[in-house]
Formats: C-alpha cells, sequence, structure tokens
C-alpha cells in the first residue's frame, strides 16, 4: 500500500550536527499536523547526521519535503521505506549461549518460511551471563521499537530477571521461556523445553500468516 494511501511516511534526513536542529525539525512536523510515531540518529560525526524520522497521518507529502528541505540546518532529505515494512515484527532471544543459538535457529527458519509469503518477522539476539546483566537486558527490550516477542534461553535465571520479565509483559510484550531451573518459567506466557521448537512457536505466535492463539496456550509447558 503506498504512503500516501495510509498516510506515512519514513525520511532519512541529514542535518548540520549542532544544538537545536532536532527541535527544529519536529516543529516543522508538528505545524503539518503529523505524529512522529518513532525517530532515531543512525549516523553522527562532528558537522553532520542523519536522522530517521517514521511519521503518520501525513496528507501532503511534498507540502512537508519542501518545508523541512527549506530549513538551513538541513542539507539533504530521502525518502526511505519504513523499518516495520522491511524488519516488521521483532523477536528477541536473550540469554546463553548455546540455548540462543538454538533458539534463534528454529526462529529464523520458521521466519523464513512465513517471510517468503509476504510476513516480515526479524530474530535479534544477545547471549548474556550474570542476574545484572540479564534483568537490564530484559527490562531493555520494552524500549526497542516493534518488539512483539521476547524468548528466555538459558539453563537457570530468576530473582531480579523474572521481575523484569513481569514488567515487559505488562508492556504488552509476549515471553516465551525454556523449561530451566528457576522462576522465570512461572512469570512467561508459555514454556517450551525443546529450544528449536521455543523459537519456532515463537514466530507462529507472532505471525499474521500463522494459525496459533497464544492465548489459548498461555500459562502451559512442552
Amino acid at each position: 500500500m503506498a504512503e500516501s494511501e495510509v498516510g506515512q511516511l519514513a525520511l532519512l534526513i541529514s542535518a548540520r550536527d549542532e544544538p537545536g536542529t532536532l527541535q527544529q525539525l519536529a516543529k516543522v512536523i508538528a505545524d503539518h499536523n503529523v505524529n512522529i510515531t518513532y525517530v532515531d540518529t543512525p549516523e553522527r560525526n562532528e558537522r553532520f547526521g542523519t536522522v530517521y524520522f517514521e511519521l503518520n497521518g501525513v496528507v501532503d507529502g511534498e507540502d512537508l519535503v519542501a518545508a523541512l528541505r527549506a530549513l538551513p540546518v538541513v542539507v539533504g532529505i530521502e525518502r526511505v521505506p519504513p523499518l516495520w515494512r522491511i524488519f516488521g515484527k521483532r523477536i528477541i532471544v536473550i540469554g546463553g549461549g548455546v540455548q540462543v543459538g538454538q533458539v534463534a535457529m528454529g526462529a529464523v527458519s520458521e521466519a523464513d518460511r512465513h517471510n517468503i509469503r509476504g510476513e516480515r518477522i526479524s530474530v535479534d539476539t544477545i547471549p548474556l551471563v550474570g542476574e545484572a546483566e540479564l534483568a537490564a537486558a530484559v527490562r531493555a527490550v520494552a524500549r526497542l521499537p516493534r518488539v512483539t516477542a521476547l524468548v528466555m534461553a538459558g539453563s537457570l535465571m530468576g530473582g531480579e530477571i523474572t521481575r523484569a520479565v513481569r514488567e515487559v509483559r505488562e508492556k504488552g510484550i509476549m515471553v516465551i521461556s525454556l523449561n530451566m531451573a528457576g522462576s522465570v518459567p512461572e512469570a512467561a506466557d508459555l514454556v517450551v523445553s525443546d529450544p528449536l521448537q521455543a523459537g519456532v512457536m515463537a514466530v507462529m505466535a507472532v505471525a499474521s500468516t500463522a494459525k496459533f492463539d497464544i492465548s489459548r496456550q498461555r500459562g502451559r509447558r512442552y
């Protein structure tokens, strides 16, 4: 569907890296009654930087781009496909190296099957050790864009990690846990013993092209 049909637009803006640049860009966007749904600064150097915007409620994209281009701080503007259209829904896998690798293998294999049919699902991983490090990573998942599911892949997790899992679930992110020692499995939506199957089920749970209802499995162990 074209951006003009849905009122959505993604822009990559090159601008001078100086105080007030982001404020100037945001003001022009607000003056056009457009909502900023996501913003990032993917590149920076001593003089210039790039700002990536995903916008919603765009009525006249050409007029908005012209107004932004007229700002003295702007060097160039490029229309780009939005990240949700390219990378889509994100599944994050956190835990021990071997378990993370096995979960990722199952998730990537299943995601490939759905992505060929038009779905967009990406898989991100981070092997970590330590209760504080794992809890911080889990909480950070809620700050990442487009995350729909988190897989806890380890052999022993509890304490502060469990509290972090409950917090991200409260924010609407589904959590699947491997069947492990500790209290994390008790806090998860679903517990799966086999790491490959855990990855597959995570993708099935978020894919619109799959017939898998996580609400009917919530609280179960496999």
